[in-house]
């Protein structure tokens, strides 16, 4: 069994200007102005580190095995599309037949579209619909540091197939940057956002605030907003993953991740889901491997730590109205909802792009990078339901987790920690940081979504 590292990423930006908007969103100003996008005093890096461990070769349902046999054989469980939509109630004929997602990423992966109809036909679902758009130009992969492009083929491996494993009739519109610099990663959701390419959207990247040189002035951080207002009014939900290292993203002190943290993003917070072999829902705990694997785990920590679930307060981000009722935090705080996101609670992806061809097979993929996807696809199988686009979901995520019925559409995640290398935050009945309002009862959600 081969253990991928977490692969982050630099690269060259393309030189995208912004201004200043007034886009109803304030912004805490940092002590250093920023200068001209593209330069190495502005530039937002955007990381992905999807966590895997390699399983097999084999490509049909009979080669893999149950989550229990994954117990016992490795020390984690395993799900397939079919347990995990079972274990977040997702009706069998909801599909997302014509809804559209749209998967933003940088570098993307050569072998996408084989990987896709592998895993389709290995799970039985039907063949996907999938486009491809390069709006910046072909990747630079000669000019990325060893191993970069390769982790972000493995997420955009993981991106396209489970949010084609929760709504598998709906299209994929996936969006490739050319390097994970901001100026690119927002030129690819400006295009995704003035051409309409989809009603949801999900990013599986993100960068932690501490780092953004000048906060609130940065420049590339108002044109990612503006194109956030863009898209929200155009009724485009957009999500984006909490982070893999923790409430402190692997710092001395909290920070949330960007753009997770932008009030018009949904923040998407990891966990450990455990289930039995039918997909039975059991319970759920905070995905955080260094302050609570052995004690939350049932089978314990034999791969050892892995990784923790992003979720803390921003430093640049006021907090939004809709959080009021749940949250007496003045910033904004991150995660809004939670999924299934633990390597130890893992699912499975199919990677066609290594070199070496005796290394492509199945792969157990976690991190919160699983979740954005496939809470995307439960934004297209509630806008399937509604008959229109629900926009911007967290006003009404917020009014449903602080009214009577939150038992109906969430599960509340209420033990656990996710420090990483720095201070954590605890869960707690009801609303908190590491797993926000909780993970999803998709049924009893949309239900309340959509009357």
């Amino acid at each position: 069994m081969r253990t991928h590292s977490r692969r982050r990423r630099t690269s060259v930006g393309i030189g995208l200007t912004a201004t200043a908007l007034a886009l109803g969103t304030s912004f805490v100003a940092g002590s250093a102005t920023a200068t001209a996008a593209g330069t190495d005093k502005s530039d937002i890096v955007y990381t992905v580190h999807p966590l895997t461990k390699q399983y097999s070769t084999g490509t049909h349902p009979g080669a893999l095995p149950t989550p229990s046999q994954c117990v016992a054989r490795i020390g984690l469980a395993c799900y397939t599309p079919a347990l995990i939509r079972k274990a977040y109630d997702i009706p069998d004929g909801w599909t997302g037949k014509g809804q559209r997602i749209v998967i933003v990423d940088a570098y993307g992966s050569p072998t996408v579209r084989q990987d896709l109809d592998v895993f389709s036909q290995t799970f039985g679902l039907p063949k996907a619909d999938l486009n491809v758009y390069y709006p910046g130009g072909a990747p630079q992969t000669s000019t990325a540091h060893k191993g970069q492009p390769l982790g972000w083929a493995g997420e955009t491996s993981l991106d396209v197939q489970w949010a084609h494993a929760i709504a598998p009739d709906a299209t994929i519109n996936l969006v490739v940057a050319p390097n994970n610099y901001g100026n690119a990663l927002n030129v690819a959701v400006k295009y995704a956002v003035d051409h309409d390419l989809g009603d949801v959207l999900s990013m599986s990247y993100g960068a932690d605030e501490a780092a953004i040189k000048g906060k609130g002035n940065n420049l590339q951080l108002q044109q990612s907003h503006a194109n956030f207002a863009a898209a929200a009014a155009k009724g485009i939900s957009l999500f984006a993953s909490s982070g893999d290292d923790g409430a402190s993203n692997g710092g001395p002190a909290l920070a949330a991740g960007y753009p997770a943290s932008d009030p018009l993003v949904t923040a998407v917070g990891g966990t450990n889901l455990f289930t039995d072999d039918a997909g039975n829902y059991q319970k759920e705990t905070v995905w955080g491997d260094q302050a609570s694997c052995v004690v939350h785990e049932p089978f314990g920590c034999t791969l050892g730590p892995i990784g923790a679930t992003g979720g803390a307060p921003s430093t640049i981000f006021p907090a939004p109205a809709y959080q009021a009722a749940v949250n007496g935090n003045p910033m904004r705080t991150t995660s809004d909802v939670s999924y299934n996101a633990s390597v130890y609670t893992s699912v499975f992806v199919y990677e066609g792009f290594n070199a070496n061809l005796d290394d492509n097979g199945f792969y157990f993929y976690g991190g919160t990078s699983s979740g954005s996807p496939q809470w995307a696809a439960i934004g297209a199988l509630a806008d399937q339901q509604a008959g229109h686009r629900l926009g911007a979901l967290n006003p009404a995520l917020y009014a449903i987790g602080a009214g009577a019925t939150h038992a109906l559409a969430f599960h509340d995640v209420t033990s656990g920690n996710n420090a990483w290398d720095g201070p954590g935050l605890d869960a707690k009945a009801g609303y908190d940081d590491p797993t926000g309002l909780g993970s999803p009862d998709v049924s009893g959600l949309v239900g309340q979504l959509v009357h």
